[in-house]
């Protein structure tokens, strides 16, 4: 019994070291999204960032580099992924921690 705890321990270990690097990873993308508005038949890109619980809007211009807007655009499809294996990461951690939590027989 005391070899599956282990195991169960040292993967338990590994988890929350994934979680925490999975958290980082997230915390280094740029903030928002960039989108596209299109006022009386002229297009504008605007940042979409969330702050303090309100969605800010901030202009980018008529037409901003190619490079920013692939940065944005890749964040984009870094945060999705790194949010799935977060999520995946949490429900494992949890499932670990319950299994630790049970008494070995005497």
């Amino acid at each position: 019994m005391k070899v599956i705890k282990s195991v169960l321990k040292e993967e338990l270990a590994n988890s929350l070291a994934m979680k925490r690097n999975y958290e980082s990873q997230l915390a280094r993308l740029p903030k928002g999204s960039l989108v596209k508005k299109k006022i009386k038949g002229h297009e504008y890109y605007y940042l979409v960032v969330r702050e303090k619980g309100e969605v800010r809007f901030v202009y980018k211009g008529k037409q901003p580099g190619d490079k920013e807007i692939q940065k944005y655009k890749q964040a984009k499809e870094y945060r999705a992924k790194y949010r799935k294996l977060l999520s995946e990461v949490k429900k494992q951690i949890k499932f670990l921690e319950s299994a630790l939590r049970g008494k070995e027989p005497v």
